[in-house]
């Protein structure tokens, strides 16, 4: 699927990303979804916990825009060079949270996620420059990465150790 450019493309594409990962997450059991090695140390849990965390991030600096106050990504101490620090954190943040909480924390942030998206207006969404904290991105470029294609990276990323797991047995 090509990288979504106006909302109705991203809608969809949230909707078979998102399906996708569900489908696949339904087939593991709970020891499965806590168990590490998954992607590097990260569990099926702290990848899901990753996705809501970075949910949350896009949706906290796109209030901050509407608002007009002064955004600073990734992190206020952080530049884009440095994510994996910014994931080790959210690793960390969220590592001791039981499954359940962490499940429901993604449900509830990717709901909010189609609801925000739903409700920015098109011009919105694909203009540069219509907020100035994303600079010359458009902001639909922040929703996709934060949704369906943080989506398609999570769930190839749970196949294949689900596919290396199935070789082991």
């Amino acid at each position: 699927m090509p990288r979504p450019s106006s909302k109705d493309d991203l809608l969809k594409a949230i909707d078979l990303e998102y399906q996708k990962l569900e489908s696949l997450l339904n087939t593991l059991t709970e020891d499965q979804m806590v168990q590490s090695g998954v992607c590097a140390e990260w569990s099926v849990k702290d990848i899901l916990a990753h996705l809501h965390a970075w949910a949350q991030m896009v949706l906290g600096w796109y209030r901050a825009g509407v608002r007009g106050e002064e955004v600073k990504t990734p992190a206020s101490d952080l530049k884009w060079n440095e994510i994996p620090v910014l994931n080790q954190r959210i690793y960390e943040q969220y590592r001791e949270i039981p499954l359940n909480q962490i499940q429901a924390k993604f449900a509830a942030s990717h709901n909010e996620m189609l609801a925000t998206v739903k409700s920015i207006p098109e011009d919105e969404l694909v203009t540069p420059k219509f907020y100035s904290w994303p600079k010359n991105t458009p902001l639909l470029s922040y929703f996709v990465s934060s949704t369906s294609s943080h989506y398609h990276w999570a769930y190839n990323e749970i196949r294949k150790w689900v596919k290396a797991q199935a070789k082991k047995t």
